[in-house]
């Protein structure tokens, strides 16, 4: 008999999220970024705990349509420093998101997100953006602007077709 009480390898299993930023109901990237932080951290699953990585896959598409509020756009500056002096680089939300993409933006505010620990870029490794709607994890997804598709999992599918045919 195991003597794990509750902490089992099928309790930290990952579920792939898909979020569009295509859609009319897509919230500003603050929002945004802090719902998919929540996501990777797994603070949305009754096994949470701090100091364990049992957050989820989340992939997000169409990072070109990011939304921005007020005058983010032209005035959010990014900084950067080498630690030379006379290093120091800034560049706007606007610029950042015509040299690197929409991605990028999104990436760089979900990490300002997560808690600041040596699970950090562990968790930011399973945010997956894409500048257009299509993608290769088109089969793992489960969960699909928060909706559960089971259905499309592939070993569901055939479990099904298997009790239509008796």
């Amino acid at each position: 008999m195991s003597q794990t009480v509750g902490r089992t390898r099928l309790a930290y299993s990952r579920t792939w999220h898909h979020i569009s930023l295509s859609s009319a109901s897509t919230p500003p990237l603050g929002r945004l970024a802090s719902r998919i932080a929540i996501i990777l951290m797994g603070k949305h699953k009754p096994i949470w705990d701090p100091s364990t990585d049992c957050g989820d896959y989340v992939v997000a598409t169409s990072c070109t349509d990011l939304l921005v509020t007020g005058k983010k756009m032209q005035q959010k500056k990014y900084y950067t420093h080498s630690t030379r002096p006379g290093s120091l680089k800034e560049i706007s939300m606007e610029g950042m998101m015509r040299k690197w993409g929409g991605g990028e933006v999104l990436r760089k505010a979900v990490r300002g997100m997560l808690p600041k620990n040596r699970l950090r870029d562990k968790r930011l490794d399973r945010l997956k953006v894409f500048e257009g709607a299509a993608h290769p994890y088109k089969d793992n997804l489960v969960k699909v602007d928060g909706r559960t598709r089971i259905v499309d999992v592939p070993e569901v599918r055939a479990e099904m077709e298997k009790a239509r045919a008796l």
